[in-house]
């Protein structure tokens, strides 16, 4: 299991956040992956300038945003639908949406707030998380909640620039549907990420190393 990151340092975060920042320009939102990020190290992330912040796990979340709500709040993790009702306070949109039941328990749990993405497996790898492409129709119109745009994880790659056609395709995906917002790319292509359309990149040890 990957340990936590402790002592991180505000001024080298700032400096990291500044560099991503300058590379894929100011319209796409930088979220901070948490997941390894203790509770007691949130301090740090504020006084470095990070203001978006993604968990993905609902206890951690809870625990996370409980005691920090001065932070925008996404739950980016793959989304289980018994934990919808833990996750629906604390986070602002939920990235990772791939069931109906997950629908069906937003219909009863969701805030007015609530708003979600739906994650979509565009390469349609094996055992992977995610809805078919063309299961797409079906859940946005059951949707309870309002859907501001798709999700994705490529495959697991060492070359950045193989998971550009699957961005792509999501990007293609989602001006099919009219949906603005598309959550790709994480620290390892985040500019290829947002090269093909992303409007939020979940960068995690590139922030803080």
């Amino acid at each position: 299991m990957p340990r936590l990151i402790t002592g991180l340092d505000a001024t080298r975060i700032a400096a990291n956040l500044k560099r991503i920042r300058e590379e894929i320009g100011e319209r796409i939102q930088i979220l901070a992956a948490v997941k390894y990020v203790p509770l007691e190290e949130m301090d740090t992330l504020r006084e470095a300038g990070l203001t978006l912040l993604g968990e993905n796990r609902a206890q951690e979340l809870e625990q996370k945003a409980g005691a920090h709500p001065d932070f925008t709040w996404h739950f980016i993790g793959q989304l289980q639908s018994r934990k919808v009702k833990q996750i629906v306070p604390y986070a602002t949109v939920i990235h990772s949406v791939a069931s109906e039941s997950a629908l069906k328990q937003l219909a009863t749990h969701a805030t007015p707030e609530t708003r979600i993405l739906i994650e979509v497996n565009v390469a349609g790898e094996e055992g992977k998380a995610g809805i078919a492409p063309d299961e797409l129709p079906r859940y946005l119109e059951q949707s309870p909640v309002e859907v501001l745009g798709l999700m994705t994880m490529p495959p697991f790659t060492d070359r950045p620039e193989d998971s550009r056609r699957h961005f792509a395709a999501l990007k293609a995906l989602a001006d099919a549907h009219g949906l603005r917002e598309l959550s790709m790319g994480t620290s390892q292509d985040f500019a290829i990420a947002a090269a093909e359309g992303a409007t939020i990149v979940r960068i995690g040890t590139t922030l803080y190393t």
